[in-house]
């Protein structure tokens, strides 16, 4: 896949056109799915474009998106490879037209995320990481430009915050007490609030430090960005400080999660006082 980097970066790119013409129109067709999350025609058209793309690109690989979760275990757990979409992430940012929803197209090999592409519709921008070929960069105005995750020791040495990025809507009395503990380790604490897998890019582009999610999300939400953030020099751990993995068991359900900016920094003395 890594020298198809550019056909997923397309594909990722022709379903974001598609959601941005439903976005447009006043009737965004919105359902409720079976988990009370809402589902509309932007999320199926975008779905049914990266389908019909990869099937086109790598017929090989099989495919799991957010719309088509009714795959079993018992099928999944005999893939070594495959492909992990979620269509439109952020949904209810796109029903509230904020702009803070994604295209999101991961490559999962023997459980982990090897590449991803998280593409921005409404500022047509692209993030993308390899980590077989140790790449990320992000694409904004057809330009691209390398990105990192930043040294948070460097920042504190220069007596600068450390920066907290939140999910816009969820977090809670448990992202409360992790506040709580770092604002007893580290003198300045800044936090930004951002919707969809936005949060985990900004991590990767070196503008913010630590993403705490001490809420439920699905494997489809976090698999593209997780493999920039790593591909940016970055991890994604579960709250035992464990590297997230993907298809390791019949659940969609991810663990709860820290993304880590600087993976060099002593995390586990602070974070280990965290009481989800």
């Amino acid at each position: 896949m890594s020298e198809q980097l550019d056909e997923l970066i397309q594909i990722a790119r022709d379903a974001g056109a598609a959601i941005l013409t439903v976005y447009e129109q006043d009737d965004f067709g919105i359902e409720t799915k079976s988990d009370n999350s809402p589902l509309t025609k932007a999320d199926l058209a975008a779905h049914n474009i990266i389908i019909a793309g990869l099937a086109k690109l790598a017929p090989e690989i099989p495919v799991l998106s957010e719309e088509s979760d009714e795959i079993s275990y018992a099928e999944r757990q005999k893939w070594n490879r495959y492909f992990l979409v979620d269509p439109l992430d952020g949904t209810k940012e796109f029903i509230n037209r904020n702009g803070e929803f994604t295209v999101n197209i991961a490559l999962i090999e023997d459980g982990i995320a090897t590449t991803g592409i998280v593409y921005v519709p409404v500022k047509d921008v692209t993030y993308a990481g390899d980590m077989n070929r140790d790449i990320a960069f992000v694409e904004r105005d057809g330009i691209r430009t390398n990105i990192s995750s930043r040294k948070l020791k460097d920042r504190l040495d220069q007596n600068k915050a450390l920066t907290i990025v939140a999910s816009r809507r969820h977090g809670g009395e448990a992202l409360q007490r992790c506040l709580e503990v770092l604002e007893k380790s580290f003198a300045t604490i800044e936090t930004a609030n951002m919707g969809s897998s936005l949060k985990l890019c900004l991590i990767a582009e070196g503008a913010a430090d630590l993403y705490p999610r001490l809420a439920l999300t699905s494997e489809w939400d976090t698999a593209a960005a997780q493999a920039v953030v790593e591909a940016a020099g970055g991890k994604v751990v579960d709250i035992d400080l464990v590297p997230l993995r993907y298809n390791t068991k019949d659940s969609l359900l991810n663990p709860f999660f820290y993304v880590i900016g600087d993976k060099s920094f002593e995390w586990d003395e602070i974070l280990n006082q965290v009481t989800p």
